[in-house]
């Protein structure tokens, strides 16, 4: 017999924040700002993030090991309590690929990285600069002790918020910056027009500069598909958990995640059609739909 394999899953769509932090030099910086370290080898980082390999539809954004201990980073516009349950899955993922199945069979205890789990939080709904979720907070009944825990640590990572942490790493304090300058110029201009302004005017001041003058049109297609999404998604999610309830509060919330992202694919593909720079195959890779979806968009 044959074991069957989980699907992955290609749509993956990438963000800003992975883009700046996939590299072993920034990953490292921001590691040790926030564990107030000193590594100054980015060849002692080891990034294990699991690409095109999603399970049931979740994924991480960052996975990577460190002094033996092993990190999952994930960036949030929107705040999920069920974060700690998605970590779960992943990490088991992760030490799956790690070990020696075999050797779980021995009389020698199998070692595994100690696990670390971070939120970097942006969105616009009011969040402490620190914030703890455990997986036991969704257990149906709670005892004293939890059989199982896994604790995740969520840090605010928009502008004015965790202050001390940003002076310890230029690149989240910068892309902080930038995304100020864009929801500010959203609020004025239409979106295509906000980021642009707000691309041009970090290169001028020397924020993520070099960044953003390498990867200019990726970025501005993907701002625009970040800032539309989180739009449809906060719109859809509240329209169809108002109409979930008979159905069922968690099968309404799905119903309005799964829609929000398609809405703010289409939305976004729309606008990057409507800007004229990007061909077809740029638009499908940074929104997900197919070339004759956007095909479809044209007409």
């Amino acid at each position: 017999m044959t074991k069957k394999v989980p699907a992955a899953n290609r749509n993956y769509k990438d963000t800003i924040f992975r883009m700046i932090f996939s590299d072993r030099e920034s990953l490292l910086s921001l590691y040790n700002a926030v564990n107030k370290r000193n590594y100054t080898n980015p060849d002692d980082l080891e990034i294990v993030t699991l690409e095109n390999a999603i399970y049931m539809g979740m994924k991480n954004d960052l996975a990577f090991i460190l002094d033996m201990n092993l990190y999952l980073y994930e960036h949030q516009s929107t705040v999920n309590p069920n974060i700690p349950l998605r970590d779960l899955f992943y990490i088991a993922a992760e030490y799956q690929k790690l070990i020696d199945r075999k050797s779980l069979y021995s009389s020698a205890i199998q070692k595994i990285p100690t696990p670390g789990f971070f939120v970097f939080y942006n969105g616009i709904e009011p969040l402490e600069d620190c914030c703890i979720s455990r997986l036991s907070d969704a257990f149906l009944h709670t005892g004293a002790e939890p059989a199982l825990e896994l604790i995740v640590t969520t840090l605010n990572i928009n502008e004015g918020h965790n202050c001390e942490l940003m002076q310890h790493c230029r690149k989240l304090k910068e892309y902080a910056q930038y995304v100020a300058k864009v929801r500010k110029y959203a609020e004025q201009l239409p979106l295509e027009d906000a980021v642009e302004r707000a691309v041009t005017e970090c290169i001028r001041e020397n924020i993520l500069a070099d960044f953003l003058k390498k990867n200019r049109a990726e970025v501005v297609a993907m701002s625009i598909f970040e800032y539309d999404k989180v739009e449809e998604e906060k719109k859809l999610r509240k329209a169809e958990f108002e109409a979930g309830v008979e159905q069922g509060i968690e099968k309404g919330l799905a119903q309005g995640i799964e829609r929000g992202e398609k809405q703010a694919s289409v939305k976004a593909a729309t606008r990057m059609l409507r800007m004229g720079s990007f061909s077809l195959e740029q638009i499908a890779e940074i929104s997900g739909l197919s070339v004759d979806e956007i095909k479809g968009l044209t007409e």
